[in-house]
């Protein structure tokens, strides 16, 4: 029975936005508990997939938008984090606890108060023809942001997973001729593929839902994420909110990440309990 109602409560929820979904009443809150209310249809889902709000972007512009800057941040914290976490699990280097100290700093750190400093920094760097073409009014920059943030837990992370593995699979494979590289890349990397899809999958869920960075940063209409889309649907009073609209884009919105989960699901699991009864 326990069970059962944590299911409910956990289910609840989703499907109350289902229903909101295809409602064409458009109305804010259940009035019954109907999981397919009258005449339910698919239009929301038409109105969001042409263009979600006024601004003149699609649901595709938006989702390529977000697509590149979360596979942007998962390859780059993985290919960054992994090489960094590698030498400080086994190569003894000056000042290494400082170092990892330092990151450890930058862990605790909210990332929301770095949004200013780096909105500084970002905006010095030019990339374009005019004073607007900066590094801070772009993907890349927003990407640059995200990463700088996701890095220190990608390393810590992909350390305390690369300390487990034994060190003698990497003194046999130097035996046989292997070079450190070849080491790293045939032997380290797939014995640490659930740390590295733990990593990736929080890499690409950061950067598939960050809002704060992108809110400030980008001006151009056309570097928008779906993040942002979904808070222009939002209006100063509830009332104004299409809340039919609004739940499509969002159960649209969270269905690439869930997709992503499951196809990572038996890493992700055995990634996060590595270690607990070591």
């Amino acid at each position: 029975m326990i069970l059962l109602f944590i299911t409910f409560i956990t289910l609840f929820p989703i499907l109350w936005i289902v229903s909101l979904s295809i409602d064409p009443s458009g109305i804010a809150r259940p009035t019954e508990l109907r999981l397919i209310p009258p005449g339910a249809s698919l239009d929301a889902y038409r109105r969001v997939m042409a263009q979600p709000t006024n601004n003149p972007i699609t649901f595709a512009q938006l989702a390529f938008n977000s697509f590149k800057l979360a596979m942007g941040v998962s390859l780059f914290s993985v290919g960054i984090g992994v090489g960094a976490a590698y030498v400080f699990s086994r190569f003894k280097i000056r000042g290494q606890k400082f170092l990892m100290l330092a990151v450890l700093t930058v862990l605790m750190m909210p990332s929301i108060g770095s949004i200013a400093p780096l909105f500084v920094l970002l905006n010095k760097i030019r990339i374009g023809v005019s004073a607007a073409d900066t590094l801070r009014n772009s993907l890349y920059g927003v990407g640059l942001a995200i990463i700088s943030g996701g890095l220190p837990f990608a390393i810590w992370n992909l350390k305390g997973y690369l300390d487990t593995i034994p060190r003698d699979l990497e003194e046999a494979a130097r035996i046989d001729g292997a070079t450190i590289n070849q080491t790293f890349i045939k032997i380290i990397l797939p014995l640490a593929t659930p740390a590295l899809a733990v990593t990736a999958f929080l890499g690409f869920l950061s950067g598939w839902t960050e809002f704060a960075l992108s809110w400030q940063f980008l001006n151009k209409v056309e570097n928008f994420t779906l993040s942002m889309a979904l808070w222009n649907m939002t209006g100063q009073y509830a009332g104004q909110v299409p809340w039919s609209n609004f739940a499509a884009m969002a159960l649209l919105v969270a269905t690439p990440v869930s997709v992503v989960y499951l196809m990572l699901q038996k890493y992700i699991v055995s990634g996060l309990t590595i270690g607990s009864v070591k």
